[in-house]
């Protein structure tokens, strides 16, 4: 599908990527948490040290965090089968997500925060201000912050999407110059790659959008549906001139790649202008 996008263009986009100075980072739950959906230690560490690449490039890196709930059911035996208890889980894991987070980015000597917000936090202006300002002041201190959905007083989040509206959200509202969305599955694909092996990654998403929602709605299963919205909150940073990329987690070096102009996932292209500097 990608010989619909001029290669110059996606040739352009990634050089856009890489000169990013403010990035937004998600980090899905199944990137995570391990076959048992319970957090991974190795697989956090291994973001925080992708995340580490990025910083050590000169960037600003804001984190946006799933896997609280995977955090909490690890610690908690309970039965979580109904959106309250997911709710509550939340609340367990919340703090020991981030007490890992602490420990892994002091093995770079850097600080981290923790965000919790909803999507109305970011709709009402005066909340959004707040937040913007709250961002601001982390990132000129040198702190990452790491922001996750307020998994006990919202539910949207836990039903649909896993933080990929609220990163796109974030994106837009703070001016970042990148959005990357990191999952178990390498780009998006013309198939399900888990089950069909005559899928094929698709390299680049721009004036062939309408194609790629058609191949996205026809292959989305209850074990891949995931991809919309990502797909969703790539294209909607797209429209506010931000290049996206979404790509796996478990890739070698995967956003110091992104950082170096390298083929990496699946980009997609900015519209409205982005390339008129």
């Amino acid at each position: 599908m990608s010989d619909a996008v001029d290669p110059a263009e996606i040739e352009r986009t990634r050089e856009l990527a890489a000169d990013a100075e403010r990035v937004v980072v998600k980090a899905g739950t199944n990137s995570l948490t391990d076959a048992d959906s319970n957090l991974d230690d190795e697989k956090l560490d291994k973001l925080v040290d992708d995340v580490a690449d990025l910083l050590d490039h000169g960037k600003e890196v804001l984190l946006v965090s799933s896997a609280a709930i995977g955090a909490g059911r690890g610690r908690v035996d309970a039965e979580t089968d109904t959106v309250e208890a997911s709710q509550a889980l939340s609340t367990v894991g919340q703090s020991h997500l981030m007490r890992r987070y602490t420990e892994s980015f002091e093995r770079y000597d850097r600080k981290v925060a923790q965000i919790l917000v909803t999507q109305a936090d970011l709709d009402d202006p005066e909340r959004f201000t707040n937040f913007h300002n709250t961002v601001e002041t982390l990132l000129s201190w040198g702190v990452v912050p790491i922001v996750n959905e307020n998994d006990a007083v919202a539910i949207e989040e836990i039903q649909i999407g896993d933080n990929d509206m609220l990163s796109s959200s974030i994106a837009v509202g703070i001016d970042a110059d990148l959005l990357v969305t990191l999952t178990d599955v390498d780009g998006v694909y013309t198939g399900n790659p888990k089950d069909d092996p005559d899928a094929t990654k698709i390299e680049a998403v721009g004036s062939n959008y309408g194609a790629i929602q058609e191949i996205v709605a026809q292959s989305t299963t209850e074990g891949f549906g995931g991809i919309t919205t990502k797909v969703e909150g790539a294209r909607t940073a797209n429209e506010h001139g931000i290049p996206a990329v979404i790509a796996g987690s478990a890739e070698p070096d995967v956003l110091e790649r992104i950082a170096e102009a390298e083929p990496v996932g699946t980009i997609f292209l900015p519209v409205n202008g982005a390339y008129d500097d």
